[in-house]
């Protein structure tokens, strides 16, 4: 695509988180699309290196959707696609899991042995409480009886999305934008520019068909 990060940025923004020391790194910068080729290209590198388990967790279906269409490399389009639907792949010596804020769909990423977890990528979008929103609003075949059972008689911690996994998964990314979020370490990268709020004219209308995203 056009609008693809090219190789050399994307080569070291990778390289400037494999060679970060934070166990837990929090992306709260804007260019959402960009940021999860940097961490998605990230995670596979470190599972070729650290063979084991991955969780990819994102907000909810429609942002996994958004990010496999316009994700800014190729590769990561790809293996989102690959992924969406069973949500289990194997990638040579490691398996990558994806799931969703809704604790419904942590039904297999529960399941999987600590010790074995070398590595989570997780990616908020905009709501205010989005683990509490996407378990309110969790089908029947996304939930088991089990687990969402068990999410409703329970108050949750404040950004469980997250700390259920920084407890015992080494690394984690953590992609929200203008989020601060206790013991995750800020990290920015040099090229992406802070937005500026802009104001339209009261007389400018814009069509519903421009994405608005596309314009970040």
């Amino acid at each position: 695509m056009k609008k693809d990060l090219d190789r050399q940025t994307l080569y070291e923004s990778v390289k400037s988180l494999v060679e970060n020391e934070s166990k837990h790194i929090l992306l709260a910068q804007p260019k959402l699309f960009t940021l999860f080729s940097i961490a998605f290209q990230y995670l596979l590198y470190r599972s070729t290196k650290e063979p084991g388990d991955y969780i990819i967790r994102i907000e909810d279906s429609m942002l996994a959707n958004k990010l496999t269409r316009k994700a800014k490399d190729e590769i990561t389009r790809k293996f989102m696609n690959k992924i969406l639907l069973p949500r289990k792949l194997k990638y040579e010596k490691s398996c990558f899991y994806l799931d969703f804020f809704h604790i419904g769909s942590w039904a297999i990423t529960k399941e999987l042995k600590q010790n074995r977890i070398k590595g989570a990528l997780v990616v908020k979008n905009t709501s205010f409480n989005p683990l509490i929103d996407n378990n309110l609003n969790m089908t029947d075949e996304d939930e088991t009886d089990e687990v969402s059972e068990s999410s409703q008689s329970i108050e949750l911690p404040e950004n469980f999305f997250v700390t259920s996994l920084t407890h015992f998964v080494p690394k984690t990314i953590t992609i929200a934008y203008g989020a601060e979020i206790e013991g995750l370490e800020p990290i920015n990268f040099g090229f992406i520019k802070p937005e500026e709020d802009f104001e339209l004219p009261s007389d400018v209308k814009i069509s519903s068909s421009v994405d608005l995203d596309s314009l970040k």
